[in-house]
């Protein structure tokens, strides 16, 4: 019976239907830990009697393909494969499969949550209250603000009619898309979405590459901006957005992603007007059901011997 190990503990956590896809197909399916991932030694260690992985954000580089002589899939637990080494996958001859739209409304949602959250202070407030004071705070309204959209796929069209319902003008910017694309929304150029009233961005990010969002851009942006980073830590430089949320020159900030997680000593967390959370956009209990059956599907239809639907590789 072949062996597929799965390295994050949020697999099928809130539906059995993952597991029974594979159980009916006569795969052993182990994960180690529910609690936390799978520490990388261990992952080492037990890789090598495993023919499909299941993973979430651990790096699954070289080594690990260099220590799995009987893979044939890894499967990433999530919509992006960025931290699985492609080149050394397909030198090893390891199919990439993944779940692509699994959790487009869910993190949309979340980052829809993050800016009605920063624009109103709720957090903030929530704070105050259960510290004994009865602050009123006055925030922002949305309807009427523009809305700059950086990366146009599944998320940022959700998020676009959210804003839309809300009254508020919507820019977009993704120039992988054809303009019909974008439909009724406006598209333009980075710098132009970039002068919004909130930026919100939906893109992965380029393993290496300096942030989109750079010291620059973020001082570019329009005085008393949004910004909302629900997407990949590595889109901006943390350090200079802290550095303006203290200046007011951005009024106020959401992120669910960061540079390093978890979140220890960065300087964003002694910022004002931030909401931050735990990379959790993902993390609604239709997404984890909809993204584990996505990948189940997936690794067996390659042990199979079959086309994936979704395939990376």
């Amino acid at each position: 019976m072949s062996l597929t190990l799965i390295t994050t503990p949020t697999f099928g956590r809130f539906s059995d239907e993952p597991w029974d896809l594979l159980r009916m197909a006569g795969v052993r399916a182990e994960r180690p830990r529910d609690d936390v991932p799978l520490p990388r030694a261990d992952l080492l260690d037990r890789v090598p009697e495993a023919e499909a992985l299941i993973v979430g954000l651990d790096p699954i580089d070289n080594d690990v393909f260099e220590a799995a002589p009987r893979l044939k899939v890894v499967a990433k637990h999530g919509v992006g494969h960025d931290n699985i080494d492609l080149d050394a996958a397909r030198e090893h001859g390891v199919r990439v499969v993944y779940a692509p739209g699994s959790n487009s409304r869910a993190v949309a949602e979340l980052t829809f949550g993050l800016l009605l959250d920063v624009a109103r202070g709720i957090s903030a407030n929530d704070r105050a209250v259960r510290a004994g004071g009865w602050p009123k705070t006055f925030g922002v309204e949305l309807a009427g603000r523009s809305l700059g959209i950086i990366g146009f796929g599944r998320i940022g069209r959700v998020m676009a009619g959210y804003a839309t319902a809300f009254g508020m003008d919507v820019t977009a910017h993704d120039p992988y898309l054809p303009a019909e694309a974008f439909g009724t929304v406006a598209s333009a150029d980075l710098d132009t979405t970039l002068d919004s009233d909130v930026v919100s961005l939906h893109l992965p990010a380029v393993p290496g590459a300096k942030p989109l969002l750079d010291r620059d851009r973020l001082t570019a942006m329009r005085p008393g901006a949004i910004l909302l980073n629900a997407a990949r830590g590595g889109l901006v430089d943390e350090v200079a957005a802290a550095e303006l949320l203290h200046s007011g020159h951005l009024a106020g900030a959401g992120f669910d992603a960061f540079a390093v997680e978890p979140l220890h000593d960065s300087p964003l967390l002694s910022s004002p007007n931030v909401v931050l959370t735990a990379h959790i956009g993902a993390c609604s209990r239709e997404a984890n059901r909809t993204m584990g059956v996505a990948v189940a599907r997936g690794v067996l239809a390659v042990l199979q011997g079959a086309q994936p639907r979704y395939a990376a590789l």
